[in-house]
């Protein structure tokens, strides 16, 4: 069966330190680069990793090393080894340093921002958060938006660029597939990490109440259409006498 050895590059050094195949022959058994090899046998990779041997645990037998010795085109095939089924496989959700716990907030907000067409379970695997958590983000209700600010997670060695490619692709692939369109705002927001980290900081006031930090209350009230103010003694008692009997009855 052919895979991944358990310990491959401690496995990589026994067949480097036992055996006189070629470093191409080991690096694809062990999934390794060739250069690497060179190195392990060189003394300058892996230094002080003891060599696992492959034969004892039952992954290779010995007539397959010496028809890999004999012929350097030959490509050794792994024996099936219980404990080698799902080792490439992440067990578990992503760990987190505790140092980079407080930048995935940021990340988040990255990823919710110039990538929406990610699920919440791709946002949660890339970066190691909690669906919860995303969704607070996305809704603009977490308890510290108006302090996060969008940061690449790569930039942030919260994950790698071809993790966060793939699951792009991914996203990109199925919302296609389901026919739907990629907005041109959307569109828009599919730029560089550079670019990214270069722009300006975002409002963060609600669109509800947008508008609403410019409104100054007037510095006097409108003057009334009508002069309502009542007239003083000296106009009063000069009024014509018609009017000052009009007002007795």
């Amino acid at each position: 069966m052919s895979g991944i050895p358990i310990m491959a590059k401690a496995t990589a050094v026994w067949l480097c330190d036992n055996t006189t195949m070629t470093f191409k022959q080991i690096a694809d058994f062990c999934a390794l680069h060739e250069l690497e090899v060179q190195g392990i046998a060189d003394g300058d990779v892996a230094a002080g990793v003891k060599g696992f041997d492959p034969l004892t645990n039952k992954q290779l037998t010995q007539d397959e090393i010496d028809r890999g010795e004999a012929d350097p085109t030959y490509r050794l095939k792994l024996l099936f080894h219980p404990g080698s089924a799902g080792e490439e496989k992440r067990r578990g959700p992503r760990y987190t340093p505790l140092s980079k716990r407080q930048d995935r907030p940021a990340s988040i907000y990255w990823l919710v921002k110039f990538h929406p067409e990610l699920a919440d379970g791709q946002i949660s695997k890339l970066v190691g958060t909690t669906k919860p958590t995303i969704q607070a983000i996305r809704e603009r209700t977490h308890w510290n938006i108006n302090n996060i600010e969008p940061i690449d997670p790569v930039a942030l060695g919260l994950c790698k660029q071809v993790e966060l490619d793939a699951a792009v692709q991914k996203a990109a692939a199925k919302k296609a597939k389901e026919g739907g369109v990629m907005s041109d705002d959307e569109r828009r927001k599919l730029v560089s990490t550079e670019q990214s980290l270069g722009m300006g900081i975002e409002s963060k006031i609600p669109s509800a109440i947008e508008g609403l930090e410019t409104f100054t209350l007037g510095e006097s009230m409108p003057e009334p259409d009508e002069d309502t103010s009542i007239p003083d003694k000296d106009t009063f008692f000069n009024l014509p006498n018609d009017a000052v009997d009009d007002d007795e009855d």
